[in-house]
């Protein structure tokens, strides 16, 4: 269940990527819905600086984007549509208009397409010096979207775990969470080599 479908589709003006996830269907819809701001901070080419939610569905955030060699930063008010299927953000500022998230069935649980769609208004000399602005995380993103909903199907229905994820690592800014995911596994050996000389220890004197 790690294989992903994309395309990058510049002369249309949209690039998407679908994937398949464990959930149910509308499992999945629910997912999406139920926390956008969950759904974006999932991408770890996202730093986020600021997230304020306005209630009637729209909210303002500012970002820093990681995925051009120079990194750059996006602050928009974005609104948000629930669909049947899934979820459509429009963004105010920047060079992408809006982002759909659609859920389908599959075999063994659902398929999630994401799509970007950008200005097709601007001229080809506007494409090509704001070209540092084209968000090139959505691989990436697809990615750790279906690692993270993998995750989620084996371990949200443990409190502790949902806790954890919503209170400390979604908050975390990407590069602390791979921190904090090096830390945890230096710690793991570190208990292991500690459990491996007790037990020579003892099998030797005793």
């Amino acid at each position: 269940m790690t294989n992903l479908d994309s395309t990058d589709k510049s002369a249309e003006d949209i690039a998407w990527v679908s994937f398949l996830t464990p959930l149910s269907s509308s499992a999945l819809v629910d997912f999406c819905q139920k926390d956008i701001e969950r759904l974006l901070r999932i991408n770890p080419f996202l730093e986020f600086k600021e997230w304020r939610d306005f209630g009637d569905n729209r909210f303002h955030f500012i970002v820093r984007n990681l995925s051009q060699a120079d990194p750059f930063e996006l602050d928009t008010e974005c609104t948000y549509e629930i669909q049947p299927t899934g979820l459509k953000l429009e963004y105010k500022n920047g060079l992408k208009l809006s982002t759909i998230f659609q859920v389908e069935s599959a075999d063994k649980g659902s398929k999630l397409t994401i799509t970007d769609y950008y200005n097709p208004d601007l001229s080809e000399e506007e494409k090509w010096t704001q070209l540092g602005e084209v968000d090139k995380s959505l691989q990436v993103w697809a990615s750790d979207l279906q690692q993270y909903l993998i995750r989620w199907n084996k371990w949200a229905r443990f409190t502790p775990w949902r806790w954890y994820m919503t209170k400390i690592w979604q908050p975390m800014k990407p590069t602390a969470r791979r921190i904090t995911y090096m830390l945890l596994w230096i710690s793991l050996v570190e208990i292991a080599l500690i459990l491996l000389g007790i037990g020579i220890y003892f099998t030797a004197f005793f």
